[in-house]
């Protein structure tokens, strides 16, 4: 799972052995308890975040505007794709 702040660009990186809604909102509280609760909450469409993630963090936290990104458009999530486009070539560098 990939967190980024968008206000000062730090990722946080989170692995998860499923996609599936419970361990994906575990990670999304831990990050919450470590850095605080956004105010807005941007994430893309996947599933993951469609059904039970959502209506748990609007339960945690009312205040918190939920918004999606364009489906099938990367762009619209550059600073994260950017991030994830870094990790995947240290990790290649890593491995080499």
């Amino acid at each position: 799972m990939n967190y980024q702040n968008h206000a000062t660009k730090f990722c946080l990186r989170r692995p998860l052995k499923t996609k599936r809604a419970d361990e994906v909102a575990m990670e999304l509280l831990k990050v919450f308890l470590d850095f605080n609760a956004p105010h807005i909450f941007q994430s893309d469409n996947s599933r993951e975040f469609i059904g039970n993630v959502m209506n748990e963090l609007l339960v945690m936290w009312p205040d918190c505007k939920i918004v999606h990104g364009r489906p099938r458009h990367p762009q619209s999530q550059g600073s994260v794709e950017r991030c994830n486009q870094d990790i995947a070539n240290m990790l290649r560098a890593w491995m080499d």
